[in-house]
């Protein structure tokens, strides 16, 4: 049976499209679709379990993107050939579908819920990342499964000062801002992106226009699912209400919550204070009423506690830890704390601490990025650590979650338009978070700024960063800055901004609510940008300017170019010359081919200077071109029986044959007669000798001609010789001849 398929285009506005696909594929699941843009090809689809687990108090929703290495018409590396666990950049597509799609489940629907995503074709013009968010709605429009309204996500860049939605690769090199936004067509939910420190201003004029874009694109689902046929969203079973025991909790707990968040104590303190009220509010009732609804007790809890919170800020403006809105926690700094790593640092905001340390290495340090849709590698990375002592707790270690990425990622951005252009080394910064208590992220960013410094990068500017929050009733607002874990949680944003003091070079935000306007966002990121530059000079006070060099134990990195026909003479055979001077020197040496001139680029990595003094030098000598009729002062390293062997003194180890008939205007008889071992002269240099094809070099031509001197012509020994033979040969010939007729 041949399916019915529907169809849906998107128009960019600039002949690009976009085609939404529905009945041909994976018709068993709940809802599917096939986003195709170019030749990039993405199917999504989306099955929910039509009851939700016992115990469940909470959306098990799992967002899984894949890209397939066939897709792009390539083997997966590594020993076995099949795709496994994803890349870093297929979790921060999860990440950021993830965040747009799950606030707009309802809040009582438990069911498990998975969206898959898989690239199919891919198409090196079109990013396929910017395509995810769009997919995994429009298969949730053309299911039953309970969803708020249609979203998308689309790339904001802007080139040459005019703005570009979904660009390829290739214009995105050029661009100054590269953004992600997601929203529906009411409400922006969600943005993360890089900038080359833009304003404020800047930023929300591109948030304006990617959502114009979506606008479209949510309509489009909406057309697609209704010429399919809309279904009807399933019925499930939401979670238990008491509206009378909410009312009786929130009666005894509120004022309770507000007094001691007034107190503006520690978050243990704080945390222990909030327990015990939780305590004596459940100790009122019996154990069979607990029984019944104890798990709503604390549900109910947690929203008079979230109310009193939230309260204590918009009626007073004070905070949890008795901060106003606009005030920054105590910082402390310190640099060079490790010994022994090459760059180190320690920042502390309040109850959040990051420990950064910097690695400098080769281009063969670099971290190596092979994915269907994007090979390269990466000369500076960041990576970003958060064990559970940080907050307290104790709970297993299983391997690199996708929180520690996504930090990690956001950090990385944030510092990388930073370093120089011509930074020799391959850079590697980790951060350790040893304290949270709100913005560890941010708190990577400045920690990892100062390490930079530390370590000897010449970084053009350094880069703070801040955790923003907002709360809103409707009528009234306000702005956090550099919030606490507990209102992130509370809060209706979310938002994190880096940048110098020039403008913003990062930034994530979760807006919770719907409809904030851009005079509520401008503001807001006004209010982030003053805390940031208050971090900054705290950052400054400790560490004003990057270190001239990098530490005493710490590998210097110099580079040389050289010849693409000197490299094998340079490497030896079988790599025996280059593992030779890296032995005798003590450093690492690595070439690499530039693409372009297809010129040799020697990387020379090593703590001691004089090695790397002796490997400039060897390169020096390789490199060193004598120019015709210009005297040059060699020195004698070898004797021969027709000559003598001299080096050049300006590029040891380039040598060069003196002829015995070049060392004086008389007849030398014995080269030492003229010449001993180490002696030191000049010689003029004449270039190719036609005649032998090789190097000339002469001392009598600088020495005064004897007064009669007559150069006798060189004797030719042969020729005779060979005439002779001639003759013989013809001679012997004739006999045989005559013998043979008779």
């Amino acid at each position: 049976m041949i399916p019915k398929v529907f169809n849906q285009v998107i128009e960019l506005g600039d002949g690009r499209t976009i085609t939404l696909e529905t009945g041909k594929l994976a018709k068993q699941a709940d809802g599917s679709v096939v986003v195709r843009m170019g030749d990039t090809m993405l199917l999504a689809t989306v099955v929910s379990a039509r009851t939700a687990n016992p115990g469940i108090d909470f959306l098990p929703l799992t967002v899984d993107y894949r890209e397939k290495f066939a897709a792009a018409g390539r083997y997966p590396g590594g020993f076995m050939k099949r795709e496994a666990r994803p890349s870093n950049e297929e979790i921060l597509t999860m990440r950021l579908v993830d965040r747009v799609l799950r606030p707009l489940f309802p809040k009582d629907y438990h069911a498990e819920t998975q969206v898959m995503i898989q690239l199919m074709s891919h198409d090196e013009e079109v990013m396929p990342d910017a395509l995810a968010g769009l997919a995994a709605s429009a298969a949730i429009q053309l299911s039953d499964i309970p969803f708020e309204a249609p979203i998308s996500e689309v790339r904001v860049a802007r080139i040459n000062g005019e703005f570009v939605i979904n660009p390829s690769y290739t214009q995105l090199q050029e661009a100054d801002i590269d953004m992600m936004i997601g929203a529906s067509a009411d409400s922006v939910a969600m943005v993360e992106g890089e900038m080359k420190e833009i304003s404020e201003e800047e930023m929300a004029d591109a948030i304006k226009f990617a959502h114009e874009a979506i606008k479209v694109q949510c309509a489009a689902q909406v057309a697609l699912a209704e010429a399919a046929g809309k279904k009807e969203t399933r019925e499930y079973e939401g979670e238990r209400e008491d509206e009378e025991l909410a009312q009786k909790i929130h009666n005894a707990a509120y004022q309770k919550c507000y007094d001691i968040a007034k107190k503006g104590t520690s978050k243990q303190e704080r945390g222990l204070a909030f327990s015990e009220v939780k305590e004596e509010i459940t100790a009122t009732f019996t154990e069979e009423e607990l029984e019944d609804f104890g798990d709503l007790v604390g549900k109910y809890f947690n929203k008079a506690q979230k109310a009193a919170v939230r309260d204590l800020t918009l009626n007073e403006g004070l905070r949890l830890d008795g901060r106003k809105t606009t005030d920054i926690r105590p910082i402390w700094c310190e640099v060079d704390y490790l010994p022994r790593t090459h760059g180190s640092s320690i920042f502390t905001r309040g109850e959040t601490q990051a420990l950064a340390t910097v690695t400098l290495g080769t281009s063969r340090d670099a971290n190596m990025v092979d994915s269907p849709t994007l090979q390269g590698e990466e000369k500076f990375y960041l990576h970003y650590n958060f064990p559970p002592f940080s907050t307290g707790e104790a709970r297993p270690l299983r391997g690199t979650s996708r929180r520690e990425i996504g930090h990690g990622n956001l950090a990385q951005r944030a510092l990388k338009g930073m370093i120089p252009e011509d930074c020799p080394y391959t850079v590697r910064v980790v951060s350790e978070v040893l304290e949270s208590n709100g913005s560890s992220s941010m708190a990577t960013v400045c920690s990892g700024t100062m390490a930079l410094m530390d370590a000897g990068v010449q970084m053009k500017k350094p880069v703070s960063g801040i955790a923003m929050g907002l709360i809103s009733d409707g009528d009234r607002y306000a702005v956090l800055s550099d919030i606490l874990g507990d209102e992130d949680h509370l809060g209706d944003m979310d938002f994190k901004v880096t940048g110098t003091a020039d403008g913003i070079t990062a930034c994530q935000m979760d807006i919770k609510i719907k409809g904030l306007s851009y005079e509520i966002l401008v503001n807001a990121l006004k209010q982030a940008r003053d805390g940031r530059l208050h971090i900054l000079e705290k950052l400054t006070d400790t560490i004003e300017t990057p270190n001239e060099d990098v530490k005493a134990h710490a590998p210097k990195m110099v580079n040389r170019v050289i010849p693409n026909d000197l490299i094998g003479a340079f490497i030896g055979p079988g790599g025996k010359h280059i593992q030779e001077l890296q032995k005798e020197t003590e450093t690492t040496i690595v070439i690499n081919e530039d693409p372009v001139t297809e010129e040799g680029i020697v990387e020379i990595l090593g703590t001691n200077q004089e090695g790397i003094d002796k490997v400039i030098a060897r390169i020096d000598s390789m490199m060193f071109k004598p120019e015709k009729g210009s005297v040059y002062e060699v020195k004698v390293v070898k004797l021969l029986d027709f000559g003598a062997v001299v080096e050049y003194t300006e590029a040891p180890g380039n040598e060069v044959l003196l002829h015995v008939s070049e060392l004086a205007w008389e007849r030398t008889n014995n080269v030492t007669d003229v010449v001993n071992l180490g002696d030191i002269l000049d010689v003029k240099y004449f270039g190719i000798d036609p005649k032998t094809r090789k190097e000339k070099v002469s001392r009598k031509a600088l020495l005064p001609k004897p007064e009669g001197y007559v150069a006798r012509p060189p004797r030719d020994n042969n020729k005779g010789r060979d005439n002779r033979n001639r003759d013989n040969r013809r001679d012997d010939r004739k006999p045989r001849q005559d013998k043979k007729e008779s």
